[in-house]
C-alpha cells in the first residue's frame, strides 16, 4: 500500500483475525463412522474477547469501547503490499525495530495489524513480537489489497479472493512463528462495505477499526503526530499507527511524546482485546 499511496500523494490510514471456517452440516450416515472434524485454528483463542455478528452472516465492526475507564489502545499497522518485495530487496525498511523497543522500554501494550506480506519478509521480528505478551498479533490481510472498489487508489481484491487472502496471512503469521495471532482483522485502507463483511463472516472474526487516527503516515512531525492523537482520545479509543520506517518515519519518537502525557492525564494503555472484552463495546 505504501508504494500505492505515494504514487497519488495521498496520506492513508492503512486499516487481523486468526481465520477458521467449518464444514458445512451434513445429514450423518450411521452406516458410515463421522469423518473427524478438521483442526480449527481457532482454538488456541477461543476464549479471547469477539463480538457477536450484529447482523446474520456479516463480520462484526468493532470502533472503540463504550467506557467511563481511562483506557486506550495504541494499534500499529505493519503494512507491505503484495507486490513491495523488489522495493524490499533494494533496501527499503517497512519494519521498524526502533518502536518496538520503545514501546517495550516504556512498558506498553499494543495490537500489531500484520499484513502477510509483512510476517514474510520479517519472520524474525514478527516472530519476536508474537512471543512478547505485552503485544498481541493480529491480521492486516495477506495482500493489502482493497476490500471495496474504491481506497485511496488500492488495487481491487475480487470477493470471491477476500477469504483466501485473510487466511493465507494468518497463515504466514503462523509460519513466521506467531503461535497464537488473535482472531481479529483490520480491512487495509479501513475500507469495507456490507458485501466484504459478508465475505468475511464465515469467518468469524471481528473487524478492528479506530476511532483516533494519528496522521503518522509520511508525517514529518512527531510533536504534531502526538498532539493530534492527545486531542482525540477519549475513554476507550482506538488509536491507530503504523509500524513502518519508510512511510512513518516519526511513529517512534511520537510515541515518546504522547505516552507519558496520556498517563498524566490518567490513561492506561490496553491491548485491543482488553477495549473488545470490556462491556458496552459497540460498533
Amino acid at each position: 500500500m505504501i508504494s500505492l499511496v505515494r504514487r497519488i500523494a495521498t496520506v492513508c490510514v492503512c486499516g487481523a483475525v486468526l481465520a477458521a471456517c467449518g464444514a458445512p452440516n451434513t445429514p450423518h450416515d450411521p452406516g458410515r463412522p463421522s469423518a473427524p472434524a478438521a483442526p480449527s485454528p481457532w482454538t488456541a483463542v477461543s476464549r479471547m474477547p469477539m463480538l457477536a455478528p450484529g447482523s446474520p452472516g456479516l463480520t462484526p465492526v468493532f470502533l472503540s469501547a463504550r467506557t467511563q475507564q481511562k483506557t486506550v489502545a495504541l494499534t500499529f499497522d505493519a503494512d507491505m503490499t503484495a507486490d513491495d518485495g523488489p522495493r524490499a530487496a533494494h533496501g527499503e525498511r517497512f519494519d521498524n525495530p526502533g518502536l518496538i523497543v520503545t514501546l517495550r522500554e516504556l512498558k506498553v501494550p499494543a495490537t500489531l495489524f500484520m499484513t502477510g506480506r509483512w510476517a514474510d519478509q520479517y519472520p524474525d521480528e514478527a516472530r519476536d513480537i508474537g512471543r512478547d505478551p505485552l503485544f498481541e498479533v493480529a491480521n492486516h490481510s495477506y495482500s493489502h489489497y482493497s476490500f471495496t472498489d474504491r481506497c485511496y487508489g488500492l488495487p481491487v481484491l475480487p470477493e470471491s479472493k477476500m477469504r483466501a487472502d485473510v487466511e493465507r496471512a494468518f497463515t504466514a503469521i503462523r509460519k513466521a512463528g506467531v503461535a497464537r495471532p488473535m482472531p481479529y482483522f483490520r480491512f487495509p485502507g479501513g475500507c469495507y462495505d456490507n458485501r466484504a463483511l459478508r465475505a468475511l463472516g464465515p469467518l468469524g472474526v471481528t473487524a478492528i477499526q479506530w476511532d483516533v487516527v494519528s496522521g503518522d503516515t509520511f508525517a514529518a512531525d512527531a510533536g504534531a503526530v502526538a498532539r493530534r492523537v492527545l486531542r482525540g482520545v477519549r475513554p476507550g479509543s482506538v488509536v491507530i499507527m503504523h509500524c513502518t520506517r519508510s512511510a512513518a518515519p516519526v511513529t517512534e519518537p511520537a510515541v515518546r511524546k504522547l505516552v507519558p502525557q496520556l498517563r498524566r492525564q490518567g490513561y492506561r494503555f490496553v491491548k485491543v482485546s482488553g477495549l473488545v472484552g470490556a462491556s458496552g463495546g459497540h460498533r
